[in-house]
């Protein structure tokens, strides 16, 4: 009988420690980057070697799970406070800090020793990528707005990060890619910023600019929007070396571009949470069919 109920109860408490993890890594955060940066593999490659895309995918798992695992600790006080992030494993007393903390470590030895597997300066892109979030952005959230413009480095490695895997090398084409991601940081988590902004208030963190829900907020969207899609589209005029776009393709991706500017002229008609969240729903879709298109037209 007691068997029984050990057998029972450790049914429930995997389930429970795999979902724990899954949040401390912020498993489908870290999904979409390694999507990320196996687009920009393929778009540097001249053959697609499947060991590497394993071990970027691996490792880059390893890095964003590292980052989001430490951002956790060190924000456990701040997210009890939070609705959205008070069930969180580490907040919620689920998981002690001292084990997400060796997650975290261990995460970070192995992503970049598998980083460096595939070549030295990815190494040190993810490396790199892991300080800026962890020690600089994640510090700076309860002190000032730039947070967001400093956290968008790191977050904009990615999609150039597989362009560096597959040419161990860094010029124009993964500045480019670099430059697209970059600019899409600012609609996408200002857009967060405005529905969750209570939330964050009630946390202290300041992530929209001056922290208020007015029109300079909205008009700085629209013009991230705008050169996020002058940047998707720049690489149609040959000037971006081995990084090309044709015509039709940079035509998809201006629509596409377009498409998530009128969400944006959404919300400054409206000033809602409601068009906030549509708008992070359409960078989402933006970013990711975008991406797809880039490795569409070179494959077909």
């Amino acid at each position: 009988m007691k068997t029984a109920v050990n057998t029972v109860a450790k049914s429930r408490v995997l389930p429970l420690s795999f979902s724990d993890f899954k949040q401390l890594t912020k498993a489908g955060l870290a999904f979409s980057v390694v999507f990320s940066s196996i687009a920009g593999y393929m778009l540097g490659a001249d053959r697609l070697d499947p060991l590497v895309i394993l071990l970027l995918a691996v490792g880059g798992y390893f890095m964003v799970g590292a980052s989001n695992a430490y951002n956790q600790v060190i924000e456990k006080d701040l997210d009890a406070l939070m609705k959205r992030t008070r069930r969180r494993p580490v907040p919620s007393g689920r998981m002690s800090s001292t084990t997400a903390l060796t997650i975290a470590t261990t995460f970070t030895i192995l992503g970049v020793l598998t980083l460096y597997v595939v070549n030295p300066k990815t190494a040190m892109f993810g490396g790199f990528s892991i300080f800026m979030y962890v020690c600089v952005y994640t510090p700076l959230k309860t002190r000032t707005p730039l947070a967001v413009f400093v956290g968008a480095f790191p977050g904009a490695i990615p999609f150039m990060l597989g362009w560096v895997a597959a040419t161990n090398n860094f010029g124009i084409e993964p500045g480019t890619l670099f430059m697209i991601q970059f600019f899409w940081q600012f609609p996408h988590f200002w857009a967060i910023g405005w529905f969750l902004d209570d939330d964050y208030r009630r946390a202290g963190f300041k992530m929209l600019p001056m922290n208020k829900k007015d029109t300079a907020t909205i008009i700085q969207i629209i013009m991230y929007t705008f050169w996020m899609i002058l940047a998707s589209v720049f690489p149609v005029t040959g000037l971006t070396g081995d990084l090309t776009l044709s015509p039709v393709a940079a035509g998809i991706v201006a629509l596409l571009g377009l498409g998530m500017l009128l969400f944006a002229f959404k919300l400054f008609s409206k000033r809602d949470n409601r068009s906030a969240r549509q708008l992070m729903l359409a960078s989402v879709s933006y970013i990711t069919l975008m991406q797809i298109v880039y490795v569409a037209d070179k494959f077909l």
